[in-house]
């Protein structure tokens, strides 16, 4: 195994158990760092691919906390999404990633009263589907965005992790169908071995064994204040790093 798979398979790993624990962040850092490694779009669709089967596999292990009416009305925001992206030509770039990811995290400190959302209301659960999934298409990652949808819904932390998974497990879905095609490219198969995304995404399923079990463990209160500092600290490296891209 090469370095460059040893790491992706490592970080694919460690981000899924950052993500079992608070529900978020692991997708924004493995953003971060296939973007530093690779060309924009095989990041987008490597990111895509591990990314579903993590958080489809932790849809799986939390499949009863799962709320279904919320996820049927968000897929339906998201199917929207993908029909206007498809009419649109867009070719991302390392710098305009980094600056979606380091300016995402912001959302989390967004007062509740500025934003009534609830994922319980059918209107919200279908606008968050469409503007989610319109961010992830064009950054990557959406996390703190669809993060909005429970800031004053009642869900307990377990419910808050499996449904928000199978809402990202929708939207890297969509990552797939849009980039898919670039991981298929001669150019990327010789960069990024099938070996290893096949490796990447069983490390990503046991990271999120081990953070779920972790999770367990957590107090409600605990949960939110870890969540919103580890997303924030996050953003401030990304927005240093289009920093350092937009001015050499």
């Amino acid at each position: 195994m090469s370095l460059l798979s040893a790491v992706i398979v490592l970080c694919a790993l460690l981000t899924s158990i950052l993500s079992g624990i608070v529900g978020m962040a692991g997708g924004l850092v493995l953003m971060g760092v296939f973007v530093w490694l690779l060309p924009a779009a095989p990041a987008l669709a490597l990111h895509g691919v591990i990314q579903f089967a993590a958080n489809g596999w932790r849809v799986l292990l939390h499949r009863t906390y799962v709320n279904w009416r919320v996820l049927l009305n968000f897929g339906l925001g998201a199917v929207l999404a993908m029909g206007l992206f498809a009419l649109i030509v867009f070719t991302p770039t390392r710098l305009y990633v980094f600056v979606m990811l380091g300016l995402l995290p912001v959302l989390v400190w967004v007062p509740e009263r500025w934003l009534r959302l609830d994922a319980l209301n059918p209107w919200h659960a279908i606008g968050g589907g469409f503007v989610s999934t319109g961010i992830s298409l064009v950054s990557g990652v959406s996390g703190p965005l669809t993060d909005l949808l429970f800031v004053r819904t009642d869900m307990g932390r377990h419910s808050v992790v499996a449904t928000k998974s199978a809402m990202q497990a929708l939207t890297h879905g969509a990552k797939i169908i849009a980039y898919g095609a670039v991981l298929m490219s001669a150019e990327a198969r010789a960069v990024i071995a099938p070996a290893t995304i096949v490796a990447a995404i069983v490390a990503s399923m046991i990271g999120t064994v081990i953070g779920g079990r972790i999770l367990d463990r957590m107090s409600d209160a605990h949960f939110r204040l870890a969540r919103r500092w580890i997303v924030t600290l996050v953003g401030v490296v990304f927005l240093v790093q289009a920093g350092q891209i937009a001015w050499g």
